[in-house]
């Protein structure tokens, strides 16, 4: 049933004809309206990236809030529902709040164009202002630069993960180019995390930082982490820390967690904060084990994942967890949108996978037709196929392999659809 904020969140979708449209100017305006609640968030911790922005925020709350600190959180996009986009003080924002702020929103910013992430973007910094907190995480939407989420003058620190290509369409075609995008979030003199980067995307980082005079702190550099006999390693000039592995699966989330621990040992925090951070972290459809549900209950026997990865970055990711899982047939349930790069997410994928069952996103108007992600599939050497849903592919592969693992992949709207149907 459609609550409130769903009405008014619909009817936010046509305050602009784009979707996205890059420019601080509109969200500058509503702000200045709304008495600037930007400059009244606790101190905000912004961050960039391609890949790891959302397992990174969560890896710093995580460590914060075992230190008994109250964190403000924004992330985008949401999975099963919009409300995952703002937690106040820890907690999801409620509905008579969020339907309250979004109001407030409208009515502000009047027949004005604006676009959808914009006016939510202002609706969150008004509930962060008038909740007390002790920090604000901030994702970015898209880039940096220009994304509504860089209006704060002066954040406590800045985070930039692990930049690739991703939304040329919209940041540029290289990795300098979105390098660029990402490092426009570098305030003067705020120091900023740099996670592991290629040398064309750290050199266009380093040169803003220095022209921006802001204390870089880049992996490789001034912090290293490493997994090492089963344990995370990290290092920086302040000593080592030897913690449990990240309950996030997969390698990457090591160079996450280090990100998150060095972000939290700019902080001042102990080395409990940053085995929490480690170790106490949750973030749905990356590399998730679906355990329940009627998913679950339809093929008992198989051993099934969500991820929402969908660059060729993500897809590296994925295919470096696959590889260090035990052996098992291994099937993909995969459904994309038109606006990626559906080869270059397949082919690192290629070597662990049995066969590709290419599904459309449902009621995702960008989707991929399936015929079109299996031939992608074919084209980096999967055997491939496809079907009219995930629970058919599901039913024909627990039908034919009832011990496989099953993976369902390749977009976040995907994750979503699986999250919501799936309980």
């Amino acid at each position: 049933m459609a609550q409130g904020s769903d009405v008014i969140l619909e009817r936010m979708m046509t305050l602009h004809p784009k979707v996205i449209d890059l420019t601080l100017a509109r969200v500058e305006r509503l702000l200045a309206t709304l008495g600037n609640p930007e400059r009244r968030l606790p101190p905000v911790i912004h961050i960039a990236g391609t890949n790891g922005k959302g397992s990174t925020q969560a890896m710093i709350r995580a460590g914060l809030e075992a230190a008994g600190d109250r964190v403000h959180a924004y992330t985008s996009p949401h999975l099963a529902r919009f409300h995952e986009r703002i937690r106040l003080a820890g907690e999801l924002i409620s509905e008579a709040a969020l339907t309250a702020l979004l109001d407030e929103c409208v009515r502000a910013n009047g027949p004005d164009e604006i676009t959808f992430f914009e006016i939510t973007t202002c609706a969150a910094f008004l509930g962060f202002a008038r909740t007390p907190a002790d920090w604000t995480l901030l994702e970015v939407g898209l880039g940096g630069r220009l994304d509504a989420t860089n209006v704060v003058e002066k954040p406590r620190l800045t985070i930039i993960t692990p930049v690739s290509l991703d939304h040329q369409a919209f940041l540029g075609d290289t990795v300098a180019a979105i390098a660029g995008e990402k490092a426009g979030i570098i305030k003067r003199g705020v120091p900023v995390i740099v996670g592991p980067q290629t040398d064309e995307g750290l050199a266009v980082i380093e040169a803003r930082a220095a022209r921006m005079g802001a204390p870089l702190l880049a992996f490789g550099q001034h912090w290293h982490v490493a997994e090492d006999r089963g344990r995370l390693v990290y290092q920086d000039e302040a000593g080592l820390l030897d913690l449990p592995l990240p309950n996030l699966p997969g390698p990457h989330q090591v160079q996450n967690a280090g990100a998150a621990i060095a972000a939290l040992r700019q902080l001042g925090r102990d080395e409990s904060a940053c085995e929490a951070a480690a170790t106490q972290a949750f973030w749905p459809a990356r590399m998730q084990r679906l355990r329940q549900g009627p998913l679950v209950d339809a093929a008992p026997r198989v051993e099934l994942w969500l991820d929402g990865g969908h660059n060729p970055a993500g897809g590296e990711a994925v295919a470096a967890t696959l590889a260090r899982m035990p052996k098992r047939e291994t099937h993909l349930i995969c459904g994309m949108l038109n606006t990626k790069d559906v080869t270059g997410y397949m082919v690192p994928l290629a070597p662990h996978v049995t066969r590709l069952h290419a599904v459309s996103i449902p009621g995702e108007k960008n989707t991929l037709p399936a015929e079109v992600t299996r031939d992608a599939a074919r084209r980096a050497g999967m055997d491939a196929g496809t079907a009219g849903s995930v629970a058919e592919a599901l039913a024909g592969i627990a039908a034919e392999s009832p011990a496989a693992r099953v993976l369902i992949c390749g977009s976040l709207y995907l994750a979503g659809t699986i999250l919501r149907e799936n309980g």
